[in-house]
């Protein structure tokens, strides 16, 4: 039986910049990130997922201009997080044009934000943003404000808490691999998707077509794709070819 998969376009954002750095550090300036959007909705991008990286620094979202702007010409899934402490700002977020929202240094401090955004908006609005670092004797740990901050939470954990208080979906980010482009932490994403039933959206480290066959084999059910894209070392089109080639089921 073929395997489904979902290609997302991840766009971190800082001010109202296009941003990319590895493992969260050294972030560049690489152009407009509605112009970015609109390409990868052209050549055929899934999903987009819009993170402001400093939101929690600053404690303040930037992106319902960016989403007002985007949503005027693209119409695919939108993700937007950051800086999200409350219900009034996912609202705020999907009255911008956000299909979904996603939550993570909130929730870590708060567990119960999850319920009251699923009970408010439905599971199927609320993502849970993990930022994975592996811990030197095993296992990983959820870190926060951009794979800065330890929270202390065991990953598996978290996970399995967060679906269980509402969360539709997991956006996992291997910290670790972030950037670098040089595969993904597939240890990692079978460990996840094993804890839980929701979609399980892979991040960090994507190197090719292989990469994305692999998340998919341990279970993801989506893989966002951020260097490889902006860089140019991935052109949309021929790697949903390549994934259809191997029997990866892709929306062409």
């Amino acid at each position: 039986m073929s395997r489904r998969l979902r290609v997302i376009a991840r766009l971190d954002v800082k001010d109202e910049a296009l941003v990319k750095g590895i493992q969260y550090e050294g972030l560049r300036k690489l152009g407009d990130p509605h112009d970015f959007a609109l390409r990868y909705y052209q050549q055929g991008i899934d999903e987009l997922v819009y993170l402001d990286t400093v939101a929690s620094l600053y404690e303040r979202s930037n992106l319902s201009g960016i989403l007002e702007r985007t949503t005027r010409d693209v119409f695919i899934p939108i993700t937007a997080g950051g800086g999200v402490r409350s219900v009034e700002d996912m609202a705020s977020l999907l009255r911008a044009g956000a299909d979904k929202v996603a939550v993570n240094t909130a929730a870590l401090r708060d567990p119960d934000l999850v319920n009251r955004c699923a009970k408010t908006f439905g599971s199927q609005c609320v993502v849970l943003s993990v930022q994975a670092k592996r811990r030197p004797g095993g296992g990983w740990e959820a870190y926060y404000d951009n794979g800065r901050e330890h929270s202390g939470r065991d990953v598996l954990e978290w996970v399995r808490e967060g679906a269980q208080r509402g969360a539709g979906e997991i956006f996992l980010t291997s910290v670790d691999r972030e950037g670098f482009q040089r595969g993904m932490d597939q240890e990692l994403i079978a460990a996840v998707t094993a804890q839980v039933d929701i979609p399980v959206i892979a991040a960090g480290g994507a190197e090719n077509a292989r990469s994305l066959e692999l998340a998919s084999e341990n279970g993801a059910d989506a893989v966002a794709l951020g260097s490889v894209l902006h860089y140019g070392k991935i052109e949309l089109p021929s790697l949903k070819r390549k994934l259809l080639e191997d029997g990866i089921e892709v929306r062409i």
